[in-house]
């Protein structure tokens, strides 16, 4: 299993119709950050707690508010503009970098707060997807979709 957040968030969003379900779930309102940490947790065996939960959250909502979804909002904005205009473009994809940058950044946040909990928990691990999911995504397809990338990535690392 990959033992850091970031790489099992770049395995797992390589897998075949996980961007296509992270960005659903995004459109519903998730954070696809709070979602690759959903599966980390879960890969792990991390039990599942609303305090957790929460504190995660307590993290990454200003992050999203006051960081990436700046960034995200100016790329898309140039969206139109940046196709017929090269310097544009070129500024558009830094933009793009630092909006990466900016998730990487949450996503080791996340994990530096959710190390210290105890991993292969006999308690029960519950859903962390569903727990960390906006509540108009937990029946949503894309989730799913997630859960069945993840438990196939989690198959072939524990096989390799």
């Amino acid at each position: 299993m990959c033992t850091d957040l970031w790489n099992h968030a770049l395995a797992l969003y390589a897998r075949p119709g996980v961007e296509e379900a992270c960005l659903g779930v995004q459109a519903l309102g998730g954070d696809v950050c709070l979602l690759l940490c959903a599966t980390w947790l879960q890969a792990r065996g991390v039990a599942v707690s609303e305090e957790r939960a929460q504190a995660l959250r307590d993290i990454a909502e200003p992050w999203q508010r006051e960081v990436v979804a700046p960034l995200r909002g100016l790329r898309q904005q140039w969206r139109t503009a940046a196709r017929n205009d090269a310097l544009l473009a070129a500024l558009r994809e830094q933009v793009k970098g630092l909006e990466l940058q900016a998730e990487k950044t949450l996503l080791a946040r996340l994990q530096a707060l959710s190390q210290q909990w105890p991993a292969d928990s006999h308690e029960p691990t519950d859903d962390w997807l569903a727990r960390l999911a906006p509540d108009q995504a937990r029946e949503h397809r894309a989730l799913h979709q997630l859960r069945v990338a993840a438990a196939a990535l989690q198959e072939a690392e524990d096989g390799a």
